[in-house]
């Protein structure tokens, strides 16, 4: 991985914030995409075309994976690539909410090799390489010690905790919730959370940052039954994410198998 990759997605995730910024309050052009009837706002796209141009300009031989961009399989034969969600929480960004992300990768081979979530209304950048750590705004971040299930504070969605997904029993977790997946990951990396479980299939752009600072927080993160996690793949979501640190993790999959 070449040495400035972190620091060229924190210096393209500063930008976003700047342009997203400028969006709030004001008119959003809001539309609706036909595969799934989720909004996409002007800043969305802002955003995204700022990213595209900056980082493609940085590194053309990189491929190229967004949510709002057409998806193209000539990454598929990339040595490396760019994973970005240009704003993750887009309903809370239309809402008004603060709680909103930019999350950025660098793919090397199927693995994070470098990645970025900035919460800019929130003043709050994490970042991490491979081998490295993970920090947030510059400090040393790890996760939580917590190893029982019972207790756990855990960031899901309701559904998450329907105790159909638990055969081995639903554990007494404390349950809370961020509208974005890649806060969500990015919380437990700092300890302010045990675990975050989702059992929906998620896309790779709304993981794949959170997904390295996590592991270089000290967690295990895989996807819902426990398979290592994997990105650039053909059709771009995992089957649900699992993380925690090592025997959280343990004891929560053994809930769901």
């Amino acid at each position: 991985m070449p040495e400035t990759d972190l620091s060229l997605l924190i210096d393209a995730a500063q930008d976003a914030g700047e342009i997203a910024r400028r969006f709030v309050g004001n008119d959003l052009d809001i539309s609706h995409k036909d595969a799934d009837n989720s909004p996409v706002t002007a800043a969305d796209l802002a955003v995204n075309r700022m990213l595209e141009d900056k980082l493609r300009h940085a590194r053309p031989d990189y491929g190229w994976l967004s949510e709002e961009s057409p998806d193209n399989a000539a990454r598929l034969s990339a040595e490396a690539l760019f994973v970005i969600d240009p704003i993750d929480g887009t309903r809370s960004f239309i809402e008004g909410s603060r709680t909103w992300a930019h999350a950025l990768a660098v793919v090397r081979d199927g693995r994070v090799e470098a990645a970025v979530v900035y919460l800019p209304l929130r003043d709050k950048l994490y970042a991490a390489s491979l081998g490295h750590g993970a920090r947030l705004n510059g400090r040393p971040i790890g996760v939580s010690r917590r190893a029982e299930s019972d207790g756990a504070e855990v960031l899901a969605t309701r559904p998450s905790v329907d105790p159909r997904h638990w055969p081995g029993g639903l554990p007494d977790l404390r349950r809370s919730h961020r509208p974005s997946l890649a806060y969500r990951l990015s919380l437990v990396a700092e300890g302010r959370y045990d675990a975050m479980v989702t059992f929906r299939p998620s896309w790779e752009w709304d993981i794949a940052a959170g997904a390295l600072i996590l592991t270089e927080a000290g967690a295990r993160v895989t996807d819902r039954r426990g398979g290592a996690l994997r990105f650039n793949n053909p059709h771009p979501q995992t089957d649900g994410v699992l993380a925690a640190n090592p025997a959280l993790h343990g004891a929560l999959l053994d809930r769901v198998l």
